[in-house]
């Protein structure tokens, strides 16, 4: 579960001019250069090598470019993935865990670093445009760095407006975020964005 939305983080750098002209970048470029902040219900299934569909999850995605975001995780099990001051905070409530990670190192666990503004995309990804495929224009996004952990990102965008995201990582496995009631120029408290290690539960930091 934290593994996908941690691969979800980073954009906006400049687009090669031959995707200038394609629809689905174009929405890109429009979501992108909206307001700031956005607030979104998301639900999320991962998808197993063989095509079986897994454990589901469900909760809530805030987003505060540049390089803050935090998902919500309320159903099964309680969650949260916090990014903001160059790191990435993974909170597992039932284990009373945390794991931090360095920004730039995160987005193999969190794929929510491709909107945050913090990473060219041209730079670090071959962009592919999909296409029209129900109702939604999808971008797929390969990373040119082998050891990324991840294959591919697809962003699906229902016109200007974030609709969903699909991870493939290096084991086959899919995971898949639907997102609903999307608010963009959303007004979001401060302390959203702001992790302190909740006491004795015990913290990772991976270097």
């Amino acid at each position: 579960m934290f593994k996908f939305a941690a691969r979800l983080l980073l954009l906006w750098g400049v687009m090669n001019p031959s995707f200038a002209d394609d629809e689905g970048v174009r929405h890109l470029r429009a979501f992108l250069g909206k307001a700031g902040t956005l607030k979104a219900d998301f639900s999320q299934v991962m998808v197993s090598e063989k095509g079986e569909p897994g454990r589901k999850s469900s909760g809530v995605f805030y987003l505060q470019r540049p390089g803050k975001f935090r998902w919500d995780y309320r159903t099964p099990y309680k969650q949260e993935i916090v990014a903001s001051g160059g790191k990435v905070w993974f909170y597992d409530v039932d284990l009373e865990q945390v794991t931090a990670k360095k920004l730039n190192q995160a987005i193999g666990s969190t794929p929510a670093l491709l909107l945050t503004g913090e990473v060219a995309l041209e730079k670090n990804f071959v962009i592919d445009s999909q296409g029209l495929e129900d109702g939604l224009y999808w971008l797929k996004l390969v990373p040119k760095d082998e050891d990324s952990g991840f294959k591919y990102v697809l962003i699906g965008l229902n016109g200007d407006n974030l609709a969903g995201m699909e991870l493939s990582d290096n084991f086959g496995q899919l995971t898949r975020i639907y997102f609903s009631n999307v608010q963009t120029g959303a007004r979001l408290e401060p302390g959203l964005f702001e992790f302190v290690p909740p006491k004795g539960v015990d913290v990772f930091e991976e270097k």
